[in-house]
Parts: structure tokens; sequence; C-alpha cells
């Protein structure tokens, strides 16, 4: 049943705990998943399938959140999606089924090969998917013909051996998640502080005066950060939220885990303070804040006061302050009041929590990071933090939050499209081969390079390739245009069903499962969000006998394709300390890798800005001086006459996981029993003629010429700022321009849409 609710209960508490019960009992694996649970995050555990936000570092008997514990039960269930399955259904009756209903049907329990005769998926031996995949490969014209896509699942272990693999045939065509996120943070915390990582720890966050939380909801993407934010709000910090949104996960929270909280019914707060700036303005709230923030530096210059600038820090450490402020003074504050949304009163507030912490930690997500301008918002930031000397000391530095619980890890492995020179001279000298040079593709490049008939084999280590990327049928149409696709799953997704002319889909070992090898009982690495680097072992026996862990069907192709070139492959798979000596040989920061892992906890991997250590082009951390942009709607649109109803950002419900979605509902948003749903201001509402509930459809602007549409969308009447909408993805990425795309990143901008609402011709559907 479909119906619209609002929610005034907590974020987390009794509503979690029912959450989590339903989708437990709903696995049919309960006593197999309770086990799974108590390991989570614990030493020689499981690392947490879902977020890589970091382990809590004290002992707990429970470390794990709501969507934890859905990551777990929804990975470790009974239901069987094998032979029989594929028998029943067809390819194109399957299609035709929704994307919760396709990942609720279970685990993938044998290798499965398409074939187009018969429009079923039929079972393939190991060894001729190996022999297939590897023909493919070695009939092409140019390596550069395959791309090999990567999702933050992957461990450390599997996305080494597959970089060296890919590297070894010939190609640097990685296209990842990080493409579609957090690309923004790497490149322009980079050229800022010569590192592309957060310079914060877990620890930090205990000592910090004041938290900034900007384009982020912890409450649905990041649930274990709520705790630490509540108790930096009770000991007197303050915690600033930028958001358009009012997420409940900010606003209060009720942890599960304190029986006198939850017997109380009481919650406590997660913010001092909420700004909700327009789609695109916090780049000009942050120039707000820093231009407030030098004028009393001035007024302190001018009576000698108390200095509002780490003075000394900025000589020491930094360069560019001066081209910086120059383009500081020459940004009017009527534009800042009109492109970040806040009233200059706010944004004066802001400045001033700002000013009188000594210690402030930002933190950002994809809030900030999927727009046209996101390299300059992250920028913005980092030169506000380096005013007050706020990166290198303890509670105080940057934090873009990352999502998937090991895709940073991925990154420092080297799934690069863009790899480092250091990275390849490494590899070369360690494996005597002569590494691809030329930068590879992004994923937006690889649906271009597709539409074009340029791609032969498409490959995929995890994740949900078309339903994750933008303009979703182009993406499709190009998908189909690959020779090969091949995908490595652990449960049955759309990727599956959109695929090449021949497909493959390979069935893994989930984190939860136990990885035995020859040598015994196999762990996996993997990098949290703080870079500490922690071992996880699988709790469950293996659910088919068929499956093969991550690392495994790698090495297979990669013997099946190029031999025991530049290794032995199987010899590798083993036992994986031989493949983390091999990381230890190539990587910083993991020398003596096996040992440093075998400690509760792991270990950390170090940050060079956090030690004041800047690998710029200076030698400095370096203020950027970046222009507020002139327009944030693309110029071509309003040049062509066109005019936006409203702007959408794309956003998960809270029973989602990137595509993965557990249930139909959004908890803290009163949306039960539906997802193709639109929130919009009431005044919008009335403005464009609709009505609360009323079915609209929706389609985006973009000056190509192209129809994007999504039909038959519920509209809900919702506290949004006006002139703003949300909607959920994936069933919103039609809706998203292959080619509008965040300068330097190639990441979509999901979270600036212009579209306009027509009524629906299906007003009478349910």
């Amino acid at each position: 049943m479909s119906h619209y609710k609002p929610y005034n209960g907590p974020a987390a508490g009794w509503g979690a705990l029912v959450s989590v019960t339903r989708n437990w009992l709903g696995s049919k694996n309960a006593v197999g998943n309770i086990r799974a649970m108590l390991k989570t995050n614990q030493d020689h555990g499981l690392d947490c399938p879902g977020c890589a936000w970091g382990e809590t570092p004290e002992k707990g008997m429970i470390k794990f959140c709501e969507n934890g514990a859905k990551a777990v039960n929804w990975e470790a269930t009974s239901r069987r999606v094998d032979p029989a399955f594929f028998s029943q259904y067809s390819n194109t009756e399957l299609l035709q089924q929704s994307d919760h209903w396709l990942e609720s049907q279970g685990r993938i329990t044998h290798p499965m090969r398409y074939n187009p005769a018969t429009d079923h998926y039929e079972t393939i031996t190991w060894q001729r998917a190996f022999e297939t995949i590897a023909s493919h490969l070695q009939a092409m014209d140019s390596p550069d013909q395959a791309e090999f896509y990567t999702s933050g699942r992957a461990s450390n272990e599997a996305a080494f051996l597959y970089q060296l693999f890919v590297r070894a045939l010939g190609t640097n065509n990685f296209p990842d998640c990080s493409n579609m996120c957090h690309e923004a943070s790497g490149i322009g915390m980079a050229e800022a502080v010569g590192v592309g990582k957060g310079t914060v720890t877990f620890e930090d966050f205990e000592h910090s005066d004041a938290i900034f939380v900007i384009g982020q909801n912890p409450g649905t993407n990041h649930p274990r950060m709520l705790e630490p934010l509540r108790e930096a709000v009770k000991r007197g910090a303050q915690v600033v939220c930028f958001n358009p949104l009012k997420e409940r996960g900010l606003e209060r929270f009720q942890h599960p885990q304190n029986p006198l909280e939850m017997l109380k019914n009481d919650s406590e707060p997660t913010n001092t303070a909420y700004f909700r700036p327009a789609l695109g303005g916090d780049m000009a709230a942050i120039r707000g804040m820093v231009k407030f923030l030098w004028q009393w530096e001035q007024q302190a210059l001018a009576s000698n006061g108390p200095a509002v600038f780490d003075r000394e820090f900025i000589a020491q450490h930094t360069s560019g302050i001066d081209a910086y402020l120059s383009i500081v003074d020459n940004t009017s504050w009527q534009e800042i009041e009109e492109q970040s949304g806040l009233s200059l009163a706010e944004i004066e507030m802001a400045a001033n929590m700002y000013r009188r912490a000594d210690r402030v930690i930002m933190c950002w997500a994809m809030g900030v990071t999927q727009h046209v301008h996101s390299v300059a918002i992250i920028q913005e930031i980092i030169s506000l933090q380096l005013l007050r000397g706020n990166i290198g000391k303890p509670g105080a530095g940057l934090s873009p939050v990352r999502g998937h619980s090991n895709v940073q890890g991925d990154r420092t492995m080297g799934i690069d499209e863009k790899p480092p020179k250091w990275l390849l001279d490494a590899l070369e000298k360690r494996f005597k081969f002569n590494v691809p040079r030329k930068h590879g593709h992004t994923t937006v490049q690889t649906i271009a390079a597709m539409e074009q008939s340029q791609v032969k084999v498409f490959f995929a280590l995890g994740g949900n390739f078309v339903q994750a990327t933008p303009d979703t049928e182009r993406t499709h149409a190009a998908m189909r245009n690959c020779d090969l696709t091949v995908q490595i799953s652990t449960k049955l997704n759309r990727s599956h069903l959109v695929s090449g002319k021949e497909a493959l889909i390979l069935p893994c070992l989930g984190r939860t499962e136990i990885d035995y090898q020859k040598s015994g009982k196999q762990g996996v690495t993997v990098e949290d969000t703080f870079s500490m680097v922690h071992i996880s072992y699988g709790q469950l026996k293996p659910f088919s006998p068929l499956m093969k862990s991550e690392a495994a069907i790698i090495a297979g192709v990669a013997e099946a394709t190029l031999g025991k070139h530049p290794v032995d492959w199987q010899w590798l798979i083993e036992d994986y300390d031989r493949i983390r000596d091999l990381i230890a040989d190539v990587i910083p920061g993991f020398e003596n890798f096996n040992a440093r892992i075998a400690n509760p906890g792991g270990f950390y991997l170090g940050n060079p800005a956090s030690d004041r250590v800047w690998n710029t082009e200076t030698a400095k951390a370096r203020f950027i001086a970046n222009r507020l942009p002139k327009t944030l709607i693309h110029t071509e649109i309003t040049r062509s006459g066109q005019q936006p109803d409203l702007i959408l950002q794309t956003m998960r419900s809270h029973d989602q996981y990137n595509t993965t979605v557990y249930s139909l509902n959004d908890r803290y948003r009163g949306v039960f029993g539906m997802r193709d749903v639109i929130f919009v201001n009431e005044d919008d509402m009335k403005r464009l003629g609709f009505e609360h509930e009323q079915k609209v459809d929706i389609i985006s602007l973009w000056p190509d010429g192209k129809e994007r549409r999504v039909n038959n969308f519920t509209l809900l009447r919702y506290d949004i700022p006006q002139g703003q909408a949300a909607a959920y993805y994936p069933e919103a990425n039609p809706l998203v321009p292959l080619e509008s795309y965040g300068d330097k990143t190639f990441t979509p901008t999901s979270k600036f849409i212009a579209i306009r609402l027509e009524a629906s011709q299906q007003q009478d559907v349910a």
C-alpha cells in the first residue's frame, strides 16, 4: 500500500529496531544473521559491507547501525537465484520487474551465461567462463577497447589484483564509483593541500570545538556518525549543518543501544544550528563566511585587537592568500546572498560560530561533490580552514565522508583512470613490464565510448552500473553495443539484464561469508574514511559451493588471459598474505602489511597534510582563488529561452544503499510503499498549478534537444526551500544528462537538475 505520512520521531531509536527486525526476519536466515551482526566491526570479525565510516576505538558488544544490519541481512539471505530461477524467468520478463524485486530474489548461486536464442541465462562452468572472457579480450584490436568498472565493496586484495591484471593487459580504463561521488574531493584537496583523503581521525571528533556538516545526510548514509555528532553537542561543541532538506538524523537522535533512553523514549539534538542554502549555493555561503572573517581581521589589524586569522600558520604553511583575498573583496554581498540562498544575517551567524571555535572539522558528501563547480566549492571550504589554521592539529581538519565500505581503499590500491606517476613507476619496477601511461576513461567517458561502439568488453567488479549512472536510456542503449559484458555479483540487478551481445554473471562470496583457500581461512582488508586499514573475516558458510571470492575470480580471468604474466595468479590466491606482500612492495604506507594488520583495529596509513606536510606545487597549502559561478543554471538553457520550474536533486531513501533498495519505504520522510515521488514546496506547488499527491511527469532541461522524461511521479508537499525539488535515484537518473558533469571531475551533476513539470496523463493510475 502506498501512502505518505510525515514522520515525527527521532533518527534511529524504536523505528530503527522495528525496521531491522522486519528486515532480519525477511532474510529467512535469522540465526546466521545474528551471529554475523554480533561480529560486525569487531576484532577478527567482518567489516560492515555498508558505509566507510570508521570503527569506534573502544571495545563494545554491538558496533553496527540500522543500515549496517540491513546490509548484513540483505547479503546473508537464504533466498536463491539459481538455475531453476533463470529457467522460470526469461530476461525480457525480468526486465519488467522493479530494482527492489530483482535484488530481493536472493543470492546468485552459479556462474551463468546469457543465451540470446532462448532469452534465458543458462549455467556455464567456471573454466568455460574464464576462457570466454579471455577469448574476447585477446581478440580486441587494442586493450583500450575494454572497460573495467569497480564498485566500492571490493577488498584491497581484490582491487590490487584487478589493477595489476588490467595494466598488464595494457589499459588504464578504470571507470569506478568514485567518479560518481567524491572525485571532486580528491581533485580539490590534492590541488590545495597535496592529498585527496580526509585529514582527520575518529578521535578528532572528540576534541573539536565545532563540526560543520555540509551537503550530507548521515542519518541515512552514515548512521554511525550520529553518535559523535550528538556527543559533540552534549559536551558543548557547535554542530553546524548546511543542508537544503531538514534531515531527521541532523535534527535529533535516539540511541537504540541505550536502554534508559529507549525506555524513556528520549532523544538528543544532533545540531546547534541548521542552515538551508540553495542547491549549489554552498560555495557562496562559505565565501560569505570568509568575507565576514576578513572584515573582522581587517578591523583587528586596524585596532591592534586579537587576530581573527592564524597569521603564523598562514605565513609558514600557505601560499596564494593575497590573490584569494582579492577575489573575496571583489565578490559582492548581493552576489553572495542571491547565490547562497541564505540571508546575510544567517551567514554572519555561521561565521561567528566558526570564529569562536579554536578547532573545527569540516565534513561534506555528495551534496557538495555533484555540481559543476564542486572542485571550487571544496577549495573554498579548504581556504576557510586555512585562514584559522584548522588543518593539521587535533580536533580540526577536512573530512570528505566516503560512501561504500572500501571506495577509498580501492583508489589507494590503484583503481584510478589517471594513475599517479609514482604508482606506475613502482608497478613497472616490481613486476618488470611496461605499464600503460595514457589516461583511461571515467564512468561518463566509458558510457560515451560505448555509445560510439568503441568498447567491446565491459567488465564489472561489483556494482549496478546501468542504474547507478546518469542518462539511463542512453546508458542502457550504450551497454547493449558491447560484444561481452561480465558482472561479478552477489545478487541479481538490472545490469545483468541490460547487457552486451554476450553476457556472463559470476557469483562471488559476500563480505559475510568465510573465504577458504588452499592455506585455510582468508581475511581481506579495507580502508575506512579515516585512512584506517583493518581486516575482515567472513563468519558464515558460503551460500553456494560454486561461489568464488572476488580475488579468485580475478585471478582466474587473468590466468586465462595472460598465463603467468606478470605473476603466478593461482599461487597468490592460495594465501592472501602473498597478495598483501605485493601491496607492501608497491603502495606507500603498507610496509610490513601482514604484521601490522594483525593488530586489533588495524593501523593508520597516515596523512601528510595532517602532519602539515604539503605535497603541492608550492610545497605549501594553497589558497586557490576561484570566482563564484556567474550562474548555476547552464547558460545554454537560459539562452534558448527555457526557464526551469524547479531545480531538482536526486537522493537516497532511508531504506536504500546506493542502488540497493531494501524496501519501498522512506521512514524519515514519511513515504511508504512507493518510490516514484517528487518532493516540492507547497508554495511552488500552488505557483505551478498542481496539488498534493497529483501525478506529474518530470522533464529535465538541457540544450541538446533530447527529451529526458520520467512519468507518473506522485507530487508530495514537503518542507523544502522554494524553487527546489528532490526525488530518489536511480528512478530520477534518466533526467541527468550525460554531458552535465563537474569541471575537472566528469562527476554527474545529480544535485542540480533544471526541470519542468507537466500533469501526467495517468492520473487514474494508483
